[in-house]
């Protein structure tokens, strides 16, 4: 069982307003979703495939990892239950937290990353995304794959024979969004005493999204509001959530009596908010529309201004998935004690590592 009792601050230095402590036994009788991890789906490709309790486990496991890495001095899992397998990684775009956090979690768990950048191999251009899927993984244990276009993720995952994670495509991120759930966790368990699960720390929470419409919210809505996270999304008039996504996520958020929200006007999006979230304006590939994009999003940068004028809650934080400029919000929140951003980037690691265990490990391969 995991020992959540004994989660730690892994963020310096913090004022204790932002500051992710959860100190030895205030939640040591948190209820476990590790029975969730053995009826996982065999990829990784969206948090939309994955229950509330599912989602749960991966978080817990990724916190366990993080006690015993951080704080025991486990310098790679007793187990090696990646010894003797490679994992394919292949990255059609660059990358730095998914790159030092899959290698280094691939080595931590005993195996072998095999990286394969875009100028190693051209997916889909010599050859065809399917024959490509159905040749790597008949010489590989897992592939992690960063890539463009959701449909190459779908169409990897669908004639691969083995394990298929999504590092990233143009619709989900969904590493990204559970390092995100672990770091509010760990931000705001000590403020809830008591609780006897992550769900207990999450409900009633309000995560407001300021900025564009992109893979990153598209994830967050397939997660969080099933997981009891309300979530108050703001997007330019001109970048709409798909219809789609937003259907699901209504769906999710009744099934879960949470709620979900749109508006194009941020002082509406902050208004009570215990997070506040944002991203880039300009995604890779999207250069060419920079200049457009800055009048688009005039407005949208995330400030203690904005936050007051809106009235977010007192003690809200802010988040963003990196690398940040600062047209997206201003240094004064950015470097502040109420920025976890540098705790959320470290949070990929755990998270991966907890999703290459459960997938990729010799046990999940077996079953």
């Amino acid at each position: 069982m995991f020992r959540l009792s004994a989660l730690r601050s892994v963020l310096s230095p913090m004022s204790s307003l932002a500051r992710s402590v959860v100190a030895p036994g205030s939640i040591g009788n948190c209820k476990l979703h590790t029975a969730a991890l053995a009826s996982l789906p065999r990829d990784l490709i969206t948090l939309a495939d994955y229950s509330a309790e599912q989602i749960a486990a991966l978080v817990e496991s990724a916190a366990d990892f993080k006690q015993k890495t951080k704080h025991e001095g486990q310098a790679f899992h007793p187990d090696q239950p990646l010894k003797g397998k490679t994992i394919a990684m292949l990255f059609s775009k660059r990358s730095t937290r998914t790159r030092v956090a899959s290698e280094s979690s691939i080595a931590y768990l005993g195996g072998h990353a095999m990286f394969l950048g875009k100028e190693d191999i051209q997916l889909g251009v010599n050859e065809s995304l399917r024959d490509s899927a159905q040749v790597i993984s008949s010489m590989v244990d897992g592939i992690f794959a960063r890539v463009g276009a959701h449909s190459d993720i779908a169409t990897m995952a669908k004639h691969s024979t083995v394990p298929v994670i999504n590092a990233l495509c143009d619709e989900n991120h969904p590493t990204q969004i559970l390092a995100d759930l672990l770091t509010i966790w760990e931000v705001f368990a000590p403020r809830r005493p008591g609780s006897q699960s992550i769900f207990d720390v999450l409900r009633g929470l309000n995560v407001a999204w300021v900025g564009d419409a992109n893979n990153i919210v598209y994830e967050m809505l397939a997660a969080m509001p099933k997981c009891g996270i309300n979530m108050n999304v703001c997007t330019p008039a001109k970048y709409p959530i798909p219809e789609a996504i937003r259907q699901r996520a209504s769906l999710d958020a009744q099934s879960a009596s949470t709620s979900v929200s749109y508006s194009h006007d941020p002082l509406v999006a902050v208004s009570g908010a215990d997070v506040i979230v944002t991203d880039t304006w300009v995604s890779m590939g999207q250069e060419g529309e920079k200049a457009q994009r800055l009048l688009d999003f005039d407005g949208y940068q995330v400030s203690v201004d904005m936050a007051q004028k809106g009235q977010a809650n007192k003690d809200w934080v802010f988040m963003h998935c990196l690398p940040r400029k600062p047209e997206e919000v201003t240094d004064q929140v950015f470097y502040s004690d109420r920025s976890v951003v540098f705790q959320e980037a470290e949070n990929r690691k755990w998270t991966i590592l907890a999703a290459f265990n459960a997938l990729l490990s010799k046990r999940a391969l077996s079953n």
